[in-house]
């Protein structure tokens, strides 16, 4: 059960049925259970949307919200008890437990779904629901099937299907102090994840064993489970945005880039670091980290209130042409070069993403075709990265298979911003004195 108060979930459901008609309807699934193999579940993780609206954790419920007078009413289909199958799979709460734990004002089991349900559309003009989800979509159709059928009135049929994001991910883009809390302490877990596989490194190890590290952390800390697919990326393994197959040995002379954050009750850590195996920056190494790092700073101090969600990528690229040139990566005028984006020969992705819920989270980028500005309880990841393929012969080998990126979370305040991981060193000097204490 969530440490976030009944009061904060009810206001959120109370939030999404005032932002769409009072004669709406909105339907949210909670997430099913997926095998791994043969009668072997993968660890169940619940639907965003769905934990977002209630904090329960059981599969294949389903969230029903009525706006209307006195505030809408909140109905929940949930699995039944059974004492037989919570001997084997764990207790459940049931519809009674939904109402006295959850708040819901009524609950049903799953069994009476087809013949309440259609009782719930009945004198709706709308329906609010994922319009992706092909199950849900099937089963709506019966429903509506069947109240048409008993009603025989077509104005008493929901006509209208509209995507549930909509209003939704606008509410979820915007943290409460209740959420900014959790995603700092997953930051804040995170960062101490980070140093301690830094104090761990050295060459002879193989990525996994980082990668352990940094899950032992996460769980000594209460994460159960990464917020996403750990990364750890040595040499040119660095250059793979999404390598996470951890499975290579760790050479002297190499860079090490890490991708990793912890999860605590959905909500998202999200830290890249980057580092040398053995504890000390070549001078190549370092002058292209430098580069990487200034590009970062930049981005962070255009995180304001006011400023475009694209201000800060603006910053970075900026900063990282200019790089480039005087490192002899590119040729030209920096202005010229930013204009035909010749960065991207070696930044190959953006600087920023929304994040909470999903590490990738939901919200709007632009609004009618434009970059939205940045607003406080917004929260965002910076990392911008520099990857020189092994295989690049317009660079000097020298230069080739190092990856760097470099990530922290911010979170959008009233007159600035708030770094939520700064407890992992990405300075050159403080990341080499942490090392060094680890191999002491």
């Amino acid at each position: 059960m969530s440490t976030l108060s009944d009061r904060e979930y009810a206001q959120r459901r109370q939030r999404l049925m005032g932002a769409v008609e009072a004669d709406a309807v909105l339907l949210v699934p909670a997430a099913t259970l997926k095998y791994r193999n043969r009668d072997a579940e993968y660890g169940f993780r619940q639907n965003s949307d769905f934990l977002y609206l209630t904090g329960f954790n059981e599969p294949d419920a389903l969230l029903v919200l009525l706006p209307g007078k006195s505030g809408g009413e909140v109905v929940l289909f949930c699995q039944p008890r059974d004492p037989e199958k919570e001997v084997w799979t764990g207790y459940r709460p049931g519809p009674e437990g939904a109402m006295q734990r959850f708040g819901m004002d009524r609950a049903f089991s799953l069994e009476q779904l087809d013949d309440e349900l259609p009782q719930l559309l009945q004198g709706r003009s709308r329906i609010y629901c994922p319009l992706a989800d092909e199950t849900l979509q099937g089963r709506l159709a019966g429903w509506r099937q069947r109240l048409m059928q008993r009603c025989r009135d077509a104005q008493q049929v929901p006509q209208q299907l509209q995507e549930l994001g909509g209003p939704l991910h606008e509410l979820r883009l915007f943290k409460t102090a209740a959420e900014q809390a959790l995603i700092r302490a997953s930051g804040e877990l995170s960062a101490q994840a980070h140093c301690r596989a830094m104090r761990a490194c050295r060459p002879g190890l193989y990525e996994y064993q980082l990668e352990a590290e940094i899950h032992h952390q996460f769980a000594m800390g209460g994460s159960r489970v990464p917020a996403y697919g750990t990364i750890v990326g040595s040499g040119a393994n660095g250059c793979i945005l999404h390598y996470t197959q951890n499975q290579d040995r760790l050479e002297a002379g190499e860079l090490v880039l890490i991708d990793a954050g912890a999860e605590l009750e959905g909500y998202a850590g999200d830290i890249t670091r980057t580092f040398p195996v053995n504890g000390r920056f070549s001078d190549r190494q370092r002058a292209l980290y430098e580069v990487v790092l200034a590009a970062q700073e930049a981005a962070i101090a255009a995180v304001q209130p006011g400023n475009s969600f694209n201000a800060p990528h603006e910053a970075a690229v900026a900063v990282l042409t200019e790089g480039l040139v005087r490192l002899g990566l590119l040729e030209g005028e920096v202005d010229a070069l930013l204009a035909e984006e010749a960065y991207t020969a070696f930044y190959i992705h953006r600087t920023s993403h929304w994040l909470g819920l999903d590490v990738h989270d939901v919200g709007a980028y632009r609004r009618d075709g434009q970059w939205r500005n940045l607003e406080p309880g917004m929260v965002l990841t910076i990392e911008p990265g520099l990857y020189i393929a092994p295989d690049d012969e317009r660079v000097d080998p020298a230069w080739r298979g190092m990856g760097i990126r470099i990530e922290d979370d911010l979170l959008v305040t009233g007159s600035g911003h708030e770094v939520l991981t700064a407890g992992v060193p990405k300075a050159v000097a403080a990341i080499e004195a942490l090392m060094a204490e680890g191999r002491a």
